[in-house]
């Protein structure tokens, strides 16, 4: 099974490669995973991890742009990453193979990106277009808004930046944040797929030991002083509405409860949510509920997307159904979403982007990897009582709630 022969290894530079080999495939990813997100932006220059994680692929080592383009390619590296929250992130899926030839292209990306100033205009415009691109997408301008809210600080911001911040860019500060935050001290690696474990640390010792320094320290995440409710007014012909609260974080004591209960809401067409806000009583044409998960913070996020005349039903008949978990979830509830998320769980455990994803975000979240049989332990334990237990101490309320359109609400607590 996998993850039965997996491998960790910390360099004595601090780079940490978690390691875990598939046989039974012909492919391989990797994944890595620095402490340069968008909490670790200068408060001046809110965008500059995005724009730099973009610059870092405009030529590096002795390849220009179109050089390091053709080369990945020649690879077959399905490219993927980006500029998250709390990490930036830099990853593919290749055939095994090419694996060690892949690790030595990505070496002078981290490492040695050329960072061109002709080449910074254009990334900037890349990043400015995405940020525009926002006000076209009412339900990501709302979440952008309430995790602003939710999350007073660092942690309240986006890694779109901002326009103020993107536009006081310039080469020499992507320089110097590269230098500040592209370091091996918190950086993670993980493989996943086939390889040979002893060649792939040699490969890594030979191609980052020389890596020096430590990455940003993180903040810790806080909520407080946010607000209960928020309006963002905008003239459109839908009323676009969000919430969040407090609860268990992964690592943290129910955990395992908080998510299933989660599912229970918005695991499906026959979830909670979907059911009785949506086809029950028809008051919005979208409704749905994530578990989100920072380091050493949860929080459930919930949306639904309705008319502004139905909007003050919505809220209401929302809110009421987070708070109705508390009063328990039924046999077949539970046994609908275990399914749900087991079936999810272990197909991305079985293709090797997605399980050098995984690993990665366990070992950043957890400082540790957990096998698919501890999550299975973990989910197949919850059972009703055990989700009112845990609500009990951990009951939705405390709610923030943004809305972002013409009405302005009233939350009814």
């Amino acid at each position: 099974m996998a993850g039965d022969a997996r491998t960790t290894h910390r360099f004595p530079n601090g780079l940490l490669v978690v390691a875990e080999p598939i046989p039974a495939v012909r492919a391989a990813a990797f994944q890595f995973l620095l402490p340069a997100g968008a909490i670790s932006d200068p408060p001046e220059y809110q965008g500059a991890a995005t724009v730099l994680e973009g610059l870092c692929y405009r030529g590096a080592g002795n390849r220009d742009t179109r050089a390091l383009s053709d080369a990945l390619d020649s690879l077959g590296v399905q490219r993927g990453g980006g500029a998250e929250l709390e990490t930036t992130s830099f990853g593919g899926a290749l055939l095994a193979d090419n694996l060690d030839d892949a690790l030595a292209l990505y070496a002078d990306i981290l490492l040695r990106p050329s960072l061109p100033a002709a080449e910074f205009p254009a990334e900037r415009d890349l990043a400015l277009q995405r940020l525009e691109r926002v006000e076209d997408n009412p339900a990501e301008k709302l979440f952008i808004a309430l995790r602003a809210i939710y999350f007073p600080g660092p942690y309240g911001r986006t890694a779109y930046g901002t326009m103020e911040g993107l536009k006081a860019l310039t080469p020499e500060v992507l320089r110097a944040e590269h230098a500040r935050r592209y370091r091996p001290g918190g950086a993670i690696l993980t493989v996943a797929g086939r390889f040979d474990p002893e060649r792939l640390l040699r490969t890594i010792e030979r191609l980052f030991g020389d890596w020096e320094g430590d990455g940003p320290e993180y903040p810790t995440p806080a909520t407080v002083g946010r607000a209960q409710y928020h309006h963002v007014q905008q003239e459109t012909a839908q009323e676009q509405i969000g919430v969040a609260y407090p609860t268990a974080a992964l690592g943290q004591p129910g955990y395992y409860d908080a998510r299933m209960a989660v599912e229970v809401l918005s695991g499906g067409m026959a979830a909670r949510l979907f059911t009785e806000v949506r086809e029950k009583r028809g008051l919005c044409y979208s409704v749905r509920a994530s578990h989100y998960n920072l380091r050493g913070a949860g929080a459930v996020l919930a949306y639904a997307g309705t008319t502004p005349e139905r909007s003050q039903e919505t809220l209401d008949v929302l809110l009421h159904e987070l708070k109705r978990l508390q009063e328990g979830v039924t046999d077949e509830e539970l046994a609908r979403a275990r399914t749900g998320l087991l079936s999810a769980l272990i197909l991305q455990s079985e293709a090797t982007r997605a399980r050098a994803l995984t690993l990665a975000r366990d070992q950043f979240l957890l400082g540790r990897v957990r096998s698919m049989d501890e999550i299975r332990a973990g989910v197949e334990a919850v059972t009703p009582a055990s989700i009112a237990a845990t609500l009990a101490h951990l009951p939705a309320r405390d709610f923030t709630v943004t809305t972002l359109g013409p009405a302005e609400l009233e939350v009814k607590e």
